[in-house]
């Protein structure tokens, strides 16, 4: 048998335990994290799996890969309204946070292990940011639900503040190492990483999208592989130029996931798994490389280190940015608390091992126990504090699953599966009164596993689930129609939408959440134009209204058919 023949055994057995892992973390109460570096721990030379791993550079190279693989997913999944709510506060917690983190938990790490002032700031930074793959994880797949301006805080800070870390990690190396100046140098390469990471994920994303959209390839399965190349090519072009890579690609994937493009439902699901198989891999290597007996010869210096981390260095760092920006007390509380450690601090760990300090092995046994601290005590504690705190929330109905069409490259349409939540805008309504876009049209609703031909009186129940044909530039329209009702709701689309001169008014403002100053008033709009308009209505006819102007596009006669809708101030319409 080769040794490639044993490592595909080893790889695939190693995989599937993981899988089950993941499948039991919930009951047992444990981060997936966890598990999969108790797996790895077992599995190594240490362990009852006898596996022998001791190659840092290894490590560190595939962790590389597989964080980047993992951040690229969570940003194709992040929204922009998302981002657009939290970016301030998530921004400062991802710079100055991870700042103030690492210099509390630097001094303290300093202090415990009688290490010199440097070095000790060295354990600071690398256990000075959150982790995006296992906040990601607990967020997105523990059946953990929690408000949505606090879930958007968290996943926009863990995934942009890796870049930090790296940054403070690798400048103190240098310094320690290469005597490179402490002030103007550590400035300059920040500027340097951030600036050429953030053009960089920009730039590749867009021009991405264009690709992605107007090249014809022969099997539709290479779409996800382009995607995932794409991503990875932003991280690597990034690193090459001297910037952030994380930075890079975790922008690239927020660019690429909040643009409509040919064979998006697969792709997504693509990543989804390419991602999963990552944290698998990553937390497994990771696992193997550590010694288990050699925790023990830290662990009373690591559980002070982690109670300074956990309870005061992350709360210090937090209190102040969060009430700047009017959080409450309880919702400071939770993101404090949410300070998972896990890959990132590991993989910084193997740093100083592959530059070759001398306290390096102490360094990475101590981030190590940290971070099973750090993982299994606030990641398994998470559901019980959010509820304490009133921050937990019934699961949300499901989110909208696009269907996609095998010509979509051809025909512009998509079938969008939406699951009714008890707050949609359609729950208990009949569908004649959703006033839809022109152009969509409901195809089915499946209710109590039974299909229900779509008609004018059906009324629609909280659970309901419709198939609806639509055009891609009026899905943002329809998903404020049928999808969840949330407290951080983005504002009208800044865009035309289109409706029938049938439909009546009190019909678009509520289907929409936007005022046309109607109440119980069942006026269309064609007769809305036709009473409020001095003159008879033709096409071009405007008609200003609380919060939009209407705009008549289409005439059969005398009669409105179509009418255009767009926030005030108006658009300016195109010549």
């Amino acid at each position: 048998m080769f040794v490639i023949d044993q490592v595909i055994l080893l790889a695939a057995i190693l995989i599937l335990i993981g899988i089950v892992a993941s499948k039991i973390s919930a009951r047992v109460g444990l981060p997936v994290l966890v598990l999969f570096l108790m797996i790895g721990m077992l599995a190594g030379e240490g362990g009852i799996g006898g596996i022998i791993f001791d190659s840092p550079g290894a490590a560190h190279a595939l962790g590389t890969l597989a964080l980047a693989i993992i951040l690229f997913d969570g940003g194709l999944q992040t929204p922009f309204p998302s981002i657009k709510v939290v970016w301030k506060p998530s921004a400062l917690l991802a710079t100055l946070g991870v700042l103030v983190t690492a210099l509390i938990t630097g001094l303290a790490a300093a202090f415990v292990f009688d290490l010199p002032l440097l070095e000790g700031m060295l354990i600071g930074a690398i256990v000075g940011s959150t982790d995006a793959a296992a906040v990601f994880s607990l967020l997105r797949n523990a059946g953990i639900h929690i408000k949505p301006r606090i879930k958007s805080t968290l996943e926009v800070e863990s995934a942009s503040n890796d870049p930090m870390a790296i940054f403070l990690t690798v400048g103190l190396l240098e310094v320690l190492l290469n005597d490179m100046p402490l002030g103007a140098g550590l400035f300059m390469m920040f500027v340097q990483q951030m600036g050429i990471g953030a053009i960089i994920g920009l730039g590749v994303g867009w021009i991405a999208i264009r690709v992605i959209n107007h090249i014809h390839l022969t099997a539709s399965g290479l779409y996800p592989v382009l995607v995932a190349a794409t991503g990875l090519l932003s991280f690597g072009l990034s690193a090459y130029l001297g910037g952030s890579g994380f930075l890079a690609i975790f922008l690239a994937g927020v660019v690429i996931g909040n643009s409509q493009f040919v064979f998006q439902r697969s792709t997504f699901l693509f990543h989804d798994g390419l991602a999963w198989l990552s944290q698998i891999t990553m937390f497994v290597v990771l696992g193997l490389l550590i010694e288990p007996a050699a925790l023990l010869d830290v662990w009373l210096e690591g559980l002070v280190i982690a109670f300074v981390l956990v309870f005061v260095a992350r709360p210090i760092a937090v209190i102040p940015i969060l009430a700047l920006f009017g959080f409450k007390r309880n919702e400071i509380a939770l993101v404090s608390w949410v300070g998972l450690r896990g890959s990132v601090p590991i993989i910084l760990a193997i740093f100083p091992l592959i530059f070759g300090l001398p306290s390096a092995p102490l360094i990475f046994n101590v981030v190590f126990f940290v971070v099973l601290i750090s993982a299994t005590a606030q990641g398994s504690t998470l559901p019980i504090v959010a509820r304490k705190l009133g921050l937990a929330e019934p699961p949300p109905a499901l989110p909208a699953a696009t269907l996609e069409i095998t010509a979509l490259g051809d025909i512009d349409a998509e079938i969008v599966e939406y699951t009714l939540a008890a707050d949609s805008r359609a729950a208990g309504k009949r569908l004649s009164k959703m006033a839809l876009p022109d152009s969509a049209v409901v195809a089915m609703i499946s209710r109590n596993n039974a299909a229900i031909t779509p008609r004018g009186s059906t009324v629609l129940e909280a659970g309901d689930h419709l198939f609806v044909v639509l055009h891609s530039d009026t899905r943002e329209f329809v998903d404020r129609v049928f999808s969840q009702v949330s407290e951080f709701e983005e504002e009208f689309p800044n865009a035309e939408l289109r409706v029938r001169g049938s439909t009546a008014a009190e019909d678009v403002q509520r289907s929409y959440g936007i005022s046309l100053g109607m109440a119980n008033d069942r006026t269309t709009l064609d007769q809305l134009f036709h009473r409020e308009l001095e003159h008879e209505p033709i096409v071009g006819s405007s008609l200003t209204l609380n919060d939009v102007t209407l705009y008549v596009r289409y005439m059969i006669g005398k009669r409105i058919a179509t009418v255009g809708v767009v926030p005030n101030p108006p658009l300016q319409e195109e010549v």
